[in-house]
């Protein structure tokens, strides 16, 4: 079939009032399509185009070459070229076109692009008219004419190849893309022609005849086009309208696209292989799908960047059975070349699914060095997300040649003492490679399961850490939960900031800081089946996600035996010294041990968060169910002790009669082998001022723990053992200069114990058979705090009853009150204040008969001129006179 053509003439450079016209036209072009066409030839001169041309500036303009879609769906394939015009317009704008009705293709089923080079563009209108043979139809057979030079051209360009095709790519597709067109800056229109051949071969047909394009334009953002070349003076304007601009006449880009197909379709070129694109369109998959193109790239030997490698692999592990014998041992090679040094963890993980998807389809020699690659990377490049191959893998010479060069640097990375600061992911890793290579580490498995456990815990807690501390149960009895938290029999544990003052002593063998939260309790480890899960804390929810190494780990255990008992043994003797830590880890990993190794203390940790649940904060029934969870008996192993502790109460101090149950549930040797003894001290220093039985335990842990309680500890304590003896029995000798002297030893004292202890000697010393030695150790002291204490128990409402009943016990009070005028200022201030605001109202209250028995006893005991003292100060309103009377009278007596 023949194509209309179209010849016409533009105005004349520089001539306003001239116009444009067609000179020719083919049969079946309208008029619509004539004045759709005519803005499509409109041509500006570049800047600085002579007026009058010589021949060579003449063949130098730029021609534009323009492929347009127009509205009814028909097509228009053209060239614009300068021409010599008439002595009044020296240079006209001739183009000859082609118009390409709806339906028909082109001659040859040629690309439009593809008629760049024809011989047969008129750059005058044919003395025929528009009948001569058309420019398309005239072309040559093959592609030579769009393809040659292009090779050369693709290498020119080589740091814009990849960013110019995924635009190219992107502006081919269906719905044209917004923004207007991609602008491609040459300084030859013809350079822009060779993108578009670059384009045509590396696209698919369909997205290759939707790319309509000029080469040359003065107006870029004003054109419909997916594709415009412009000069490169016109690159600045094309930036300000916002288009997509690609200056490829200036220095390369810096910043690569992250395209892969672009980038591998650039490689491809670059490597003069342009039959790669028609070879990977005959591969399953998206036409702009990176793995096709990598994958025949790779096995012609075309080389690749990692993301493309990643690619190719992975597109062949989804699809083993696209690629033939010969063609999948090529990939193998490629992929596993020893001259590559850029391979990332992305591109090994593709490589270790490309291995699970051909092992056992392919020979074991094909698959051998792709297993080799990735046991290789994770001994030596700490890969530790790897899939691993299948212990089989290296049956025969090829796994003895691996283990032979790996071998030595996995044993001596799990000797070294750096493990325990190696991710867990890491030791893991290294096991598993191990046994993958029948390595033997029986005599390493010890030290490296004990320091995998600590890693364990460490990763795990920082994973938990949140600003607030690990997240997880917060444990029964806590201080946020009120005064009076618990349930059941207990009460809450003591004044917070007071329970604990040094802790369960932590894996290091140094104080854990007080607050710590307790265990966390969503879901229980394997092990301790049939307990709920225990609540998250507020603002939590759901079980709490497994760390990121627990799948690998949890693979490890079910392969390896050896390594679990290793490991669970590990466990278990780290869980007394930081059981809420190992509680923690059991709720976010189920750990496989419900075999026949004892492991009380993982059993008591993996019980902890469902007996939370369960019982709530009755930690009474909490202890006893978490000691049962042991199966062993605190008299065989002492040390479930400190682990029921510690997840019972974390770092807190046990209330008092916890700390009897703690007390009673084991003989001291067993509490002494534990260090739960500190938990107990804690309770008593920590137990609030009215705690009756604090004193009485007090008493008990210095009798059974007489050298492990020592210092600032062991005095307070005996001040409070002091306490119970001052109320319930008779001290020995020099009590009241032992308070002070245990207070000052025990300093900084907690405060409750201090109350506790200065109110029970205020009180034995306000008792009518204090003895006198004592009494005068106190007031000689003119100790503020104790004077204090003394002044406060006086007040009480106790004393101030006794004094208005009985008698005898006013005349006591004030031959005491009046008879150390000079001791210091302390106790004076304070006797003639308790004289004055306590003795007297009392006193006043009494009947004649009463006060006369005072006065009588007064005389009795002490002398007559005190006698007269007394009666002096009882009708005395001023407390200064009746000062001056006592000292006269007792120094005269």
């Amino acid at each position: 079939m023949s194509l209309a053509q179209v010849h016409h003439i533009s105005a004349a450079a520089g001539d306003e009032s001239a116009e444009g016209r067609f000179t020719a036209v083919g049969r079946g072009v309208t008029a619509a399509l004539l004045a759709e066409l005519e803005p499509l030839f409109a041509y500006v001169l570049p800047d600085g185009a002579p007026h009058r041309p010589t021949d060579a500036e003449l063949r130098s303009l730029p021609q534009a070459f323009t492929y347009a879609v127009l509205s009814d769906g028909s097509r228009a394939v053209g060239r614009t070229a300068p021409a010599r015009g008439e002595s009044s317009a020296p240079v006209r704008f001739h183009t000859h076109a082609v118009h390409i009705p709806v339906g028909v293709p082109l001659p040859g089923d040629r690309l439009p692009v593809e008629a760049w080079r024809s011989p047969h563009w008129a750059t005058v209108t044919p003395a025929g008219g528009a009948s001569l043979s058309d420019p398309l139809g005239a072309l040559p057979p093959g592609p030579a004419p769009v393809r040659e030079g292009l090779d050369d051209f693709a290498v020119s360009r080589g740091p814009w190849l990849a960013a110019v095709l995924s635009d190219l790519r992107r502006a081919s597709e269906e719905a044209a893309p917004a923004g207007g067109p991609v602008v491609l800056v040459e300084r030859r229109s013809a350079d822009v022609a060779r993108w578009l051949g670059l384009a045509a071969v590396a696209l698919p047909r369909e997205s290759a005849e939707r790319l309509t394009f000029t080469t040359y334009t003065r107006r870029p953002g004003s054109s419909a086009l997916r594709v415009v070349g412009v000069a490169p003076e016109d690159a600045a304007a094309a930036r300000e309208a916002g288009l997509r601009v690609h200056v490829c006449a200036d220095r390369p880009p810096v910043e690569a696209t992250g395209d892969v197909w672009a980038r591998t379709a650039a490689r491809v070129w670059r490597s003069r292989a342009p039959e790669l694109f028609q070879e990977a369109r005959g591969l399953p998959g998206d036409p702009f799908a990176a793995g096709p193109l990598a994958v025949v790239a790779l096995c012609a030997g075309v080389g690749l960047g990692s993301e493309e490698r990643a690619a190719a692999a992975a597109w062949a592990a989804e699809r083993p059975y696209a690629l033939d014998a010969k063609r999948t041992g090529q990939l193998v090679e490629a992929l596993t070349s020893p001259g590559i040094d850029d391979r990332t963890g992305s591109e090994f993980d593709a490589v270790g699914r490309l291995f699970g998807a051909l092992d056992g389809r392919c020979p074991a020699p094909v698959t051998a060095p792709l297993a080799a690659m990735l046991v290789t990377e994770a001994v030596r490049g700490g890969n530790g997300s790897l899939e691993l191959p299948r212990r089989d893998a290296f049956v025969g010479p090829e796994g003895e040649a691996i283990a032979g060069v790996l071998g030595p640097e996995i044993l001596t990375e799990l000797e070294s003492g750096a493990g325990g600061s190696r991710p867990v992911a890491r030791t893991v890793q290294l096991l598993r490679v191990a046994r993958l290579l029948g390595m033997n580490t029986r005599d390493l498995l010890p030290d490296v399961a004990t320091r995998l456990a600590t890693a364990l815990l460490r990763e795990t807690e920082a994973e938990t850490e949140g600003p607030e501390g690990p997240e997880g149960y917060a444990g029964p009895g806590r201080p946020e939960e009120g005064a009076e938290a618990a349930a059941g029999p207990l009460r809450a544990a003591g004044t917070p900031g007071l329970t604990g003052s040094r802790g369960a002593p932590g894996p290091s063998g140094t104080p854990r800081t007080p607050g710590t939260p307790g265990p966390s309790g969503a879901a229980r480890a394997s092990g301790s089946a049939g307990t709920p899960a225990a609540p998250r804390p507020s603002g939590t929810a759901g079980s709490p996600a497994a760390p990121a190494f627990a799948p690998a780990l949890l693979e490890l255990l079910d392969e390896q035996f050896d390594v679990r008992t290793a490991l669970l043994g590990a466990l278990d003797r780290i869980a007394p010294e930081d059981p809420g830590a190992v509680a923690r880890f059991l709720e976010r990993v189920a750990l496989p041990f419900t075999g026949t190794q004892a492991l009380p203390h993982l059993r008591m940790c993996a019980e902890a968060p469902g007996a939370m649940t369960t019982l709530g904060r009755d930690r009474t029934a909490l202890w006893h169910r978490i000691l049962r969870a042991a199966g062993l008996s605190p008299f065989a192993e002492p040390l479930v002790l400190r682990t029921a502790a510690g997840l019972v109460w974390e770092d807190r101090a046990p209330t008092v009669e916890e700390a009897r149950l703690l007390l009673e549930a084991a003989t001291s040797d067993a509490h002494r082998a534990a260090g739960t003894w500190s938990r107990l001290a804690d309770a008593a220093l920590g137990a609030p001022a009215d705690a009756e039985e604090a004193e009485a335990l007090a008493h008990d842990l210095l009798r059974a723990f007489p050298q492990e309680i020592q210092g600032r500890e062991r005095a307070a304590l005996q001040l409070l053992a002091l306490c119970r003896d001052l109320r319930t029995g008779a001290p020995e000798p020099g009590w009241a200069d032992r308070v002070r002297t245990l207070r000052d030893r025990a300093a900084p004292l907690e405060p409750q114990v201090q109350e506790r202890a200065f109110t029970a000697l205020a009180e034995r010393l306000l008792a009518p058979d204090r003895p006198g030695a004592e009494l005068y150790a106190f007031v000689r002291s003119d100790d503020t705090d104790l004077i204090a204490a003394y002044d406060r128990a006086a007040r009480t409402e106790p004393s101030r009853t006794r004094l208005r009943t009985q008698p005898a016990y006013a005349a006591d009070c004030f031959t005491v009150w009046t008879a150390h005028p000079h001791v210091g200022p302390a106790w004076t201030t304070t006797a003639a204040a308790l004289l004055e605001e306590v003795l007297r109202p009392a006193v006043r209250s009494m009947s004649a008969e009463l006060v006369a028995e005072v006065e009588e006893t007064v005389g009795r005991t002490g002398s007559s001129g005190r006698a007269n003292a007394f009666r002096d100060w009882n009708r005395s309103r001023t407390l200064g006179r009746l000062g001056r009377r006592i000292v006269g009278r007792v120094r005269r007596g």
